[in-house]
């Protein structure tokens, strides 16, 4: 009896892990991720909570303050692009020209949707990979996305770090939990 108890137990908390899909599966899978944002620009360096949902046709990124109260939300679809930030709306059919814009930096979305889950996006691109096959730095569309630090030590280990750089801007990603299918 005791022994049936012990395995039911030792069953029931695998069961209860979180599951965490190896990055080849996730390509097209809404996700969502909490985290932070380092953004060096003109001289200038901001940091942010980051709370991204990622659905198949829509994105949603709440910049967040230290009190965990969004700051600005930037809402992309299919059709258009809205920012909102300190009681101002803007929209615009390009998310990354209202981010321009408005913030005065950008974020690729279609791009970076793929790299953080450590994947390359359709198009060309150089990659160099690290002795477990992950990659350590990625070139694409005009960006150099270096992976600094894994979620572990795992060859299917999502990254848990990441520095993204082009003309000037410089953004440092730190990713602390991740969703799957948010709704």
């Amino acid at each position: 009896m005791i022994r049936w108890l012990l395995i039911f137990l030792l069953l029931a908390g695998c069961a209860s892990q979180p599951v965490v899909p190896h990055p080849s599966h996730v390509e097209e899978v809404p996700f969502a991720m909490n985290g932070r944002i380092l953004v060096k620009h003109a001289g200038k360096r901001d940091s942010a909570g980051l709370r991204w949902t990622h659905q198949l046709h829509n994105d949603e990124i709440l910049l967040l303050n230290p009190l965990g109260q969004a700051a600005a939300r930037i809402y992309s679809d299919d059709h258009k692009a809205t920012l909102d930030e300190g009681g101002k709306h803007y929209q615009d059919s390009d998310v990354e020209a209202l981010m321009q814009q408005v913030l005065g930096w950008r974020l690729q979305l279609d791009g970076l949707h793929h790299w953080v889950l450590g994947l390359v996006s359709e198009g060309g691109a150089m990659v160099e990979r690290d002795e477990l096959g992950r990659i350590t730095v990625l070139y694409q569309d005009g960006w150099e996305v270096r992976y600094l630090r894994y979620a572990d030590d795992k060859a299917d280990s999502l990254p848990a770090r990441m520095e993204l750089s082009r003309e000037g801007l410089q953004l440092t990603l730190l990713i602390d939990e991740w969703e799957w299918n948010p709704k």
